[in-house]
């Protein structure tokens, strides 16, 4: 089962990537990431350099941010995000593109401890917009600053990809 899923994964990719199509950096893309959240990742373009990125998944691991000095781990969480984005396409030169990025957003997770929690999410980033092909395939590093129900700071991550349509 296991073999079947992931050469379906790699003939899926393999069409993805052979498809004659300029690389996205507008329109909407959707796609998966793997991390805090594992789950489902879209993009929206609002102009050249500015997008909305939103998050939905779960995690099944503790958070990272501790509340009366205990972590809880074990129970997953629901996990909804939505930042606000600026991409640097000049940052690294390179004959590929590779836009750094950074922003701010918020977060919500629900169960694991931490039901209705909310938190202040500061993202930075680095994807890459490979030529001929409508996905981009990114890794972020997140602070969040939990507001309720207790405050604390943590990292969330992904490394993730999307599909961009025409």
């Amino acid at each position: 089962m296991k073999k079947s899923v992931f050469i379906g994964i790699i003939l899926g990719l393999m069409v993805i990537l052979a498809k004659p199509v300029a690389a996205q950096d507008h329109g909407f893309g959707l796609g998966l990431v793997l991390g805090e959240p594992t789950g489902l990742s879209a993009k929206l373009w609002t102009s050249r350099i500015n997008a909305f990125d939103f998050g939905l998944g779960v995690a099944v691991g503790g958070d990272r941010i501790s509340r009366d000095n205990y972590y809880y781990n074990g129970e997953s969480r629901l996990h909804f995000h939505m930042d606000y984005l600026w991409h640097s396409f000049s940052a690294i030169n390179s004959s590929e593109r590779f836009p750094l990025y950074y922003g701010i957003g918020g977060r919500y997770n629900s169960g694991g401890g931490y039901d209705g929690s909310l938190g202040v999410r500061g993202v930075f980033g680095i994807a890459w917009l490979p030529r001929a092909t409508p996905i981009d395939v990114f890794l972020e590093l997140v602070p969040v600053f939990q507001l309720t129900p207790s405050t604390g700071f943590g990292i969330d991550a992904g490394l993730g990809i999307r599909y961009f349509f025409q």
